[in-house]
């Protein structure tokens, strides 16, 4: 089942368009949502009316809309999908795919996406067998691109041969493939993430600024390698990962609590801001001033260490666990420590210096430590780092 995914259809200008709808339709008695777009070609075959009913949302086509591109909405669509889907895709759109050309709104999302692309071809047989189709078929492919179809069969110019594109049951199994089937299926990754609110009293609590939007990117990421994530959140700003079993927390010890009862994984990444200290006795209401000017004393107490705790474990402990250190200071030196100290297999560190920005950020700078080595990673979005990681994590924990 695909509960939870996020598939952006793109459909392309061909007579095999109408079946979008059904793709549609198909794909959302899986548990995907659809988010369409069409070209301006699409739209000649099918309305945009017919496919939005369908999607449930607004059918996209102009990349010049005013109210999307004021959030840089075509960017915003590339990278929110867990899959993109062309379907049909024409002998126009494969060359442009190949050629890097972005004049349109489609083309643009795929110049733009940082996820997996799968296209269905369709076109006229002599079309699909010309030598530019195959080289440009080549290419794609080499590019990591995936394919499914055409298929043999009549078409609607009255001949006969390949070009059909693929029947939307197969184009559904291919999606499946895709994004269920990866190098990670079968395995079961923890992922904690955000910060964690500590009570004061039930107005009042102790935070960070964590938005939670590294810890996402890393659960999108493993999903979409085929792994089963379980995604252990603290209150976020953040769009939560689909695709994800979710369990939403509010403290260290209820975040302890999910993780222990996630258990067992092949693998756990706690990328979660994890609040070192919470009040010993939070009040049970409001702490009001009294007008003596007598400030409130507030006694403290270390909240459990969950890094700790589960790369401590003596049975059930995850083959590989990943820490987070997020520093100010000596970042380096602070996280080499920190990962001997709780006994993490590897340690992400980076530093969070307000004038970094990467704490709330869109983009980190990490190092990634382990017991030999040390790899800084130049300064990336935190998508192309939760891909990377993602990648190195597939290495550690795979089979053979």
């Amino acid at each position: 089942m695909l509960n939870g995914r996020r598939i952006l259809l793109v459909i392309g200008g061909g007579i095999a368009a109408y079946k979008s709808l059904d793709l549609i339709r198909r794909l959302q008695d899986r548990g995907a949502e659809v988010v369409p777009v069409m070209t301006r070609a699409a739209a000649e075959f099918v309305t945009p009316l017919s496919v939005s009913a369908l999607a449930g949302q607004k059918a996209y086509g102009d990349l010049f809309d005013l109210t999307d591109e004021a959030e840089m909405g075509h960017i915003q669509l590339s990278r929110a999908a867990d899959l993109i889907v062309v379907a049909p895709a024409t002998a126009n759109l494969m060359a442009k795919m190949v050629q890097g050309i972005a004049d349109n709104l489609a083309t643009t999302l795929l110049m733009a996406t940082d996820k997996r692309v799968l296209i269905a071809p369709a076109m006229n047989v002599r079309m699909w067998e010309h030598a530019a189709t195959q080289r440009n078929l080549k290419a794609l492919q080499d590019d990591g691109v995936l394919v499914v179809g055409p298929n043999e069969g009549d078409m609607a110019c009255g001949e006969y041969g390949h070009g059909r594109m693929a029947e939307v049951p197969e184009i559904v199994a291919a999606v499946e493939n895709a994004l269920l089937n990866g190098p990670l299926k079968g395995k079961h990754v923890v992922v904690t993430s955000g910060p964690t609110h500590e009570p004061i009293d039930p107005v009042r609590y102790i935070a960070n600024r964590s938005s939670g939007t590294q810890g996402s990117a890393i659960a999108n990421a493993l999903a979409g390698l085929g792994a089963r994530v379980t995604f252990v959140s603290g209150p976020v700003t953040s769009e939560l990962p689909g695709g994800c079993e979710i369990v939403q927390v509010e403290t260290a010890a209820e975040m302890l609590s999910a993780v222990e009862a996630a258990l067992p994984a092949d693998a756990a990444v706690f990328a979660a801001a994890v609040a070192d200290w919470r009040v010993a006795s939070r009040s049970g209401s409001k702490i009001k001033k009294d007008g003596s000017g007598k400030l409130p004393v507030l006694e403290f107490t270390e909240n459990p260490d969950i890094l700790a705790t589960v790369s401590q474990l003596k049975k059930g402990r995850p083959q590989l666990v990943v820490g987070f250190a997020a520093e100010t200071d000596d970042v380096m030196a602070n996280a080499t420590a920190k990962r001997a100290r709780k006994g993490c297999d590897w340690i992400v560190a980076n530093d969070v210096s307000p004038e970094t920005g990467i704490m709330g950020g869109a983009e980190n700078a990490v190092t990634l430590i382990s017991k030999d080595a040390a790899d800084v990673w130049p300064r990336m979005s935190k998508t192309e780092v939760a891909r990377k990681l993602a990648e190195r994590i597939v290495g550690a924990i795979s089979d053979g």
